[in-house]
C-alpha cells in the first residue's frame, strides 16, 4: 500500500467515527474528525501530485488549494471545505464558548465524503 493509499485509508477511518459521533450527538467530535478525514485526503493527494507531505496543517491547505487549481475534479467547495471544517476542529478542541452543530457537523462529514471519493479515485486513475 502506498503512502497515499495509507492517507485514504485513515480519512475513511476518520469519516466513519465522524458518522459514529454524529450518532451518538457528539456534534464536535463529529466535526473534528470530518475535517480531519478531509485533511488526510488532502495529503493523499498532495503525496501523489508532489511526492511530499507538508509539515503543518496550513501548509497542508495551501499545498492542496494550489495543487487542486490544475485538477478539474476537484471542486472549489472541496478546497474550501478544509478551511471551515478546520474552523470547526478548532472550535471542538479550543473554544470553550461556542458549539458544533449537528447540522454543521453532518455538512462537513458529507462534504469530507465527496472530498475523499473524489481524491480515491483520481489515485485508482493515476
Amino acid at each position: 500500500m502506498s503512502d497515499a493509499e495509507r492517507q485514504i485509508a485513515k480519512a475513511r477511518e476518520s469519516l466513519a467515527f465522524a458518522r459514529y459521533a454524529l450518532a451518538g450527538e457528539f456534534a464536535e467530535e463529529a466535526g473534528r474528525s470530518a475535517y480531519m478525514a478531509a485533511f488526510h485526503a488532502a495529503l493523499a493527494f498532495i503525496l501523489v501530485r508532489s511526492g511530499k507531505s507538508p509539515k503543518t496543517h496550513s501548509g497542508t491547505r495551501s499545498e492542496f488549494a494550489r495543487l487542486a487549481r490544475e485538477e478539474p475534479r476537484i471542486s472549489r467547495e472541496h478546497v474550501s471545505l478544509l478551511a471551515w471544517s478546520y474552523e470547526l476542529k478548532n472550535v471542538a478542541d479550543y473554544d470553550g464558548e461556542h458549539r458544533v452543530s449537528p447540522v454543521e457537523a453532518a455538512r462537513a462529514i458529507n462534504e469530507a465524503l465527496q472530498l475523499v471519493d473524489t481524491i480515491a479515485d483520481l489515485i485508482r486513475s493515476q
